[in-house]
């Protein structure tokens, strides 16, 4: 696997453990709702959700973390974990923000590639 690829790839899974302390810590909190464009009011009424959303962010990161631990043995488990970043990203994208492609679903693309090209 190409020092490449994996630098991606734990960018990646580290963006991802990011989001989840954003979403998890600190969804109410002026860092966070600034990072998520939030009033105080949407971010209270939002946090539980938020930290689901967060782990859902964490469990990304733990198999990109496990991918990467395998060594070439994890190639699989990168490609579909990136996989999965991608397409939350790209509905993200979508319907959220197109901030989101940029920030989540290009890193992923990148990531897939170089993991497929390795």
């Amino acid at each position: 696997m190409s020092l490449a690829a994996n630098a991606v790839v734990l960018l990646v899974a580290l963006l991802h453990v990011w989001f989840l302390v954003l979403e998890m810590f600190l969804w109410d909190r002026p860092s966070g709702r600034r990072a998520f464009g939030l009033t105080a009011e949407f971010a209270a009424q939002s946090k539980v959700l938020a930290a689901n959303q967060g782990l859902y962010n964490g469990f990304l990161a733990a198999g990109l973390f496990w991918g990467c631990w395998l060594g070439r043995n994890g190639t699989d488990i990168k490609l579909f974990f990136l996989g999965c970043v991608l397409i939350a990203g790209v509905f993200g994208g979508f319907t959220a923000s197109r901030k989101i492609l940029l920030i989540q679903a290009l890193p992923a693309l990148i990531g897939l590639a170089l993991v497929a090209l390795s």
